[in-house]
């Protein structure tokens, strides 16, 4: 168990209700995203994430495969929610992000879940892909404070996020895990089904503010996440990600950033011929040294030993 209370434990219940209160109203017409479909999503309309109102889970379990401070010794609380307000077109969850696979479930039980993830040791509570449901997560928050709750929340996003939204958030998320994924506005309008083509400058905003809520990553004494932001950021074929406008960003933006460089993409989900094949060894080095050379240096364990393969030669995949 940690030792640092998280903040949520500190957040008044009149507060939290009145956060729940204003989520609700900006799920329908909606506007908890940039996209701001403004669909009536209570009266079972969807948008461009095909979501309605009820939040819908596909998997949660321990996670051992999240960046080390999250894992620790006994794993992240891995909450997937079905739907997408980005559906990439590599997806390589495409069956929750896309098709919806998944069981819907009220808040209550959503905060079951939460409950009987911390009763496994669960370090955090890692909730993945969760912009189009905060109204269902505040929801289940209150059902699963009441009951216990106690270990840090996780928001694990793909970063295209609506300000208005991330402000519903402070005091109530202890940790940001923010992927990002495209710096150009052309790579990003191709390369996701929502047509996404202002997803570099929404990013920015939002990296800016998860910064100024969290600050950099602090960890405890055994080396876990208490509190801060983790940034990931996918390497691509072609530079499809801009991962040299990343790193130029992160080292004018928050350059003690804990940062993950990701190797492993690999075709899936409707890719073109363009992104049809795994990266080289030669684009991942590339990214790394750069990120070094700005120096961004507190990068994840796995994205230096991906660095030495490729150093010697040696298959990513």
């Amino acid at each position: 168990m940690q030792g640092r209370r998280p903040s949520y434990l500190s957040l008044g219940e009149d507060e939290l209700r009145r956060r729940l209160k204003k989520a609700q109203r900006m799920m329908s017409p909606c506007t908890l995203c940039p996209h701001g479909c403004r669909v009536r999503r209570l009266d079972g309309e969807r948008g461009l994430c095909r979501a309605d109102a009820r939040v819908k889970v596909a998997s949660f379990h321990p996670h051992p495969g999240e960046e080390a401070p999250l894992v620790g010794r006994c794993g992240s609380g891995a909450i997937f929610f079905s739907r997408c307000n980005l559906r990439c077109t590599f997806c390589q969850n495409y069956d929750i992000a896309h098709e919806g696979l998944g069981r819907e479930m009220s808040d209550e039980t959503l905060a079951d879940i939460m409950l009987a993830l911390q009763e496994r040791g669960v370090h955090n509570i890692n909730l993945i892909t969760p912009t189009h449901v905060v109204p269902n997560i505040l929801s289940a928050l209150l059902h699963a404070r009441r009951n216990g709750l106690s270990i840090p929340l996780c928001y694990n996003t793909g970063g295209y996020e609506s300000e208005r939204t991330l402000a519903l958030l402070e005091d109530v998320v202890d940790i940001y895990l923010c992927d990002v994924k495209f710096m150009d506005p052309a790579e990003s309008r191709r390369y996701t089904l929502t047509e996404a083509s202002d997803y570099g400058e929404v990013v920015r905003r939002a990296l800016r503010v998860m910064h100024d809520q969290v600050g950099d990553l602090r960890l405890d004494r055994e080396g876990i996440a208490e509190k801060g932001l983790i940034l990931r950021h996918l390497v691509m074929p072609d530079d499809v990600a801009g991962s040299e406008a990343f790193v130029r960003f992160v080292k004018d933006t928050a350059p003690n950033t804990y940062i993950n460089l990701m190797a492993q993409y690999h075709p899936a989900g409707d890719v073109d011929e363009r992104i049809d094949r795994s990266i080289t060894c030669a684009e991942f080095i590339r990214v790394y040294e750069l990120a070094q050379q700005s120096g961004l240096t507190w990068l994840d364990p796995g994205s230096e030993a991906a660095y030495e393969r490729c150093k010697h030669g040696f298959f990513i995949i």
